[in-house]
């Protein structure tokens, strides 16, 4: 069984995502061997896809907001749920949150928040579960880019906005995937330097939102 962390440091280059670059994570490369495999060479050597390894342009949105709006985060409990590489985690840290939990259901993407954090000088609290329909009280869930498919974007927004319901601050990322909802608070909007290689642009117009009930 392949050694996530061993795997990301290997992998990856330790870079400053465009939108937020007070932080820096490992991430992918055009010049590190992960940006040339493909799904099917990773599969075969039981690595899940490395959604982790990529700054996507609804987590540095969300991240930057945070950053620029630390009053959202400050002194509270924070959960980023499906962290990723934990670039929203790390910024609500390094904003001022009292407690962080970065989420993800991949250990390759908990591994990379922990070494992520740990370049940042941050303590970032991992859970690796499922937590879609649970309340540990939160004062702030922050969720960036989990708008792709239709059934799991139903499915999160649900408990997303009882978690809102009950008086959470909810924060979403997302560059207009097709299963946003409607119903939501605009925040703000910024341009996000991405790749061909993720997307169908290299800028994608990308929003955060605050759910509301």
């Amino acid at each position: 069984m392949k050694d996530p962390a061993a795997f990301i440091r290997a992998n990856t280059e330790l870079l400053r995502p465009p939108l937020v670059p007070e932080i820096v994570l490992h991430l992918a490369s055009e010049i590190v061997p992960i940006w040339r495999k493909t799904e099917e060479e990773l599969e075969a050597e039981g690595i899940p896809p490395p959604f982790w390894a990529f700054a996507w342009a609804g987590g540095q949105a969300l991240a930057r907001w945070v950053l620029d709006h630390p009053e959202c985060v400050r002194s509270k409990r924070v959960l980023d749920f499906a962290s990723g590489s934990g670039l929203s985690a790390i910024a609500a840290m390094t904003a001022g949150a009292t407690e962080v939990v970065a989420n993800e259901i991949d250990r390759f993407a908990i591994a990379a928040t922990l070494i992520n954090a740990k370049a940042n000088d941050v303590r970032v609290t991992v859970a690796h579960e499922d937590l879609i329909g649970r309340d540990d009280g939160w004062d702030t869930v922050l969720a960036g880019d989990v708008c792709y498919e239709r059934e799991m974007s139903a499915k999160v927004f649900a408990w997303l906005k009882q978690l809102a319901a009950r008086g959470a601050t909810v924060l979403v990322g997302d560059p207009g995937r097709n299963y946003l909802p409607q119903g939501m608070t605009e925040l703000a909007v910024y341009d996000v330097q991405t790749t061909r290689e993720l997307e169908d642009r290299e800028i994608r117009r990308t929003k955060v939102w605050q759910v509301t009930v």
